[in-house]
């Protein structure tokens, strides 16, 4: 099981039908979208779990070495161009251990969807490419795809593989044109894109949420 620790929310994993695991972004942890599970007017059918970790702390150089919850680095502002490949795989790693962990209880990979918001978004993209077996789909909100190793840059998803993306038309953190090409670089590997675009900044909106709510009632 991971080593990460982790608030729940929703039935047990014998009780659900799916999970959701949601990744926050810098300096946030477990319980910031927690709140927002009302807001994705899911059907009481679905009988969904969700899952939000809880990043390690970690000193973050942009931000002048401060330590702070941190899935991994952010060494420049070219966050898509100069990505901590240490970390982004250590926290990858972390979240393939709770996979496992959840396929160890009994639940199918095809039943478990990865979701994350800014950093969170990053590690769930690559989370999802790189799993031994295909997941359910993923939620990516205003994040985006960090430059690949040489290790994954043949990595396909599994086809038609289903990938909500979000983002602000007014994000002065992660660039809506990091959302844009991000989109095609995924459909490029294979995954069938749903896009979103919002008049916000770098955060999420009430739109947005039902958006969610919409792309996960039509999952399972």
């Amino acid at each position: 099981m991971s080593t990460l620790k982790w608030i729940s929310a929703g039935p047990g994993t014998h009780q659900c039908k799916g999970v959701l695991i949601w990744l926050h972004g810098l300096g946030a942890d477990g319980h910031d979208f927690a709140p927002v599970i009302p807001s994705l007017h899911l059907d009481k059918a679905l009988r969904l779990r969700f899952i939000f970790p809880h990043a390690p702390t970690m000193p973050v150089t942009i931000n002048g070495g401060m330590v702070m919850p941190a899935w991994y680095d952010i060494i420049s502002p070219a966050i898509q161009q100069q990505p901590d490949w240490i970390g982004i795989e250590r926290s990858v790693a972390q979240i393939h251990e709770l996979i496992a962990g959840l396929v160890a209880e009994g639940v199918d990979p095809s039943n478990i969807c990865i979701a994350g918001f800014s950093q969170g978004g990053a590690i769930a993209l690559v989370t999802a490419l790189t799993a031994q077996r295909p997941l359910k789909g993923a939620i990516i909100l205003s994040s985006y795809m960090p430059s690949l190793p040489v290790a994954h840059q043949n990595k396909q998803f599994s086809a038609d593989f289903p990938i909500f993306i979000g983002h602000g038309s007014h994000d002065d953190i992660v660039p809506i044109t990091l959302g844009e090409k991000t989109r095609v670089l995924v459909e490029q590997q294979g995954a069938k894109v749903t896009w979103h675009a919002y008049p916000m900044a770098h955060q999420v909106c009430e739109p947005e949420l039902q958006a969610i709510g919409q792309f996960l009632n039509n999952l399972w």
